[in-house]
């Protein structure tokens, strides 16, 4: 496993001890300090000093989600492998599960449900798994492509997936940029002989409650900005793997359920450029040939006039 955090170290232990009650103990984990200013480097260097199956990789100076996985990928040296950012959490059976998959099944990767976790109280408490998610990986389906499964496409995060160490070849992450899995996710699922989707929730995604995600800085502009260069990426992979159908199922969704609230971000936003980019983006995705098959809606530009 690649753990890669930054500053995460309120959460950091939660991540860590999701790995120890793993089911299956035949994990090792790469702990990657991406030049964190507080104290995840003390939480990752004790962790790694206790357990031997963690290791310690720090970096210096910050470069990014998208490197310091790269970072961690350079390391690896177990015939699987898969991804955790430190301020989440597997389930204590997640790792059992993604592997037995591939052991039965072959395939070049697996991947699982997520859910999101919010605060109630004093604790963070998981949610339901959201349709989109049910939708790309439930019912179990083994040895599917894109084209058989176009709806696998919704499943986007890098850490819902066990993939074969050997399937990444020369596949990386983009870096200096936001949203970096989007891309990373959609050329796995259109590079991939077979993958299969298990309807097991093997991961808690954790909305922070002090709203410093990256997927909660949606209103900054150069957030907005690398949002909308990764959903261009993933629909021109989508496009030039010729997988229309699974086009067709990102388009909708992406109607559904990302553009509502950047339109309303957009209505109040202080500097223009922002709704400038919202509508460039819409009137992009209109003109789309899958467009037609994905909204019953074919003025989305007017319905999202400012």
């Amino acid at each position: 496993m690649i753990v890669p955090g930054r500053d995460i170290a309120a959460f950091a232990p939660a991540a860590i001890d999701s790995l120890r009650a793993q089911t299956e103990p035949r994990w090792r984990a790469i702990l990657v300090d991406d030049g964190s200013t507080d104290a995840t480097g003390d939480v990752f260097r004790a962790a790694a000093a206790d357990d031997p199956r963690f290791r310690l990789l720090r970096r210096d100076e910050a470069h990014g989600l998208g490197a310091a996985r790269n970072a961690g990928l350079e390391l690896v040296d177990t015939p699987l492998l898969g991804f955790l950012d430190a301020d989440d959490e597997l389930t204590p059976t997640a790792l059992a599960r993604l592997t037995g998959t591939l052991a039965e099944s072959g395939s070049d990767f697996v991947a699982g449900a997520y859910v999101r976790t919010r605060t109630q109280g004093d604790s963070y408490v998981a949610g339901r798994v959201q349709p989109w998610v049910a939708t790309a990986t439930d019912p179990q389906r083994l040895g599917t492509t894109i084209l058989d499964h176009p709806a696998a496409s919704a499943n986007i995060v890098a850490w819902s997936k066990i993939s074969r160490t050997d399937f990444w070849g020369d596949l990386r992450f983009p870096e200096g940029v936001a949203y970096e899995d989007q891309v990373v996710a959609q050329l796995m699922y259109t590079r991939a002989t077979a993958f299969d989707v298990i309807p097991d929730v093997v991961a808690h995604w954790r909305v922070r409650a002090d709203g410093t995600s990256i997927t909660q800085g949606k209103a900054r502009l150069p957030v907005l900005l690398d949002y909308l260069a990764a959903l261009r990426g993933g629909i021109r992979v989508l496009q030039d793997a010729g997988a229309h159908d699974a086009v067709a199922a990102r388009l909708s969704l992406i109607v559904a359920m990302d553009l509502p609230p950047l339109h309303e971000i957009a209505r109040t936003h202080r500097d223009p450029a922002y709704a400038a980019a919202v509508s460039e983006f819409v009137t992009e995705i209109e003109a789309l040939p899958e467009f037609a098959h994905a909204s019953p809606d074919h003025s989305l530009t007017a319905a999202l006039s400012w």
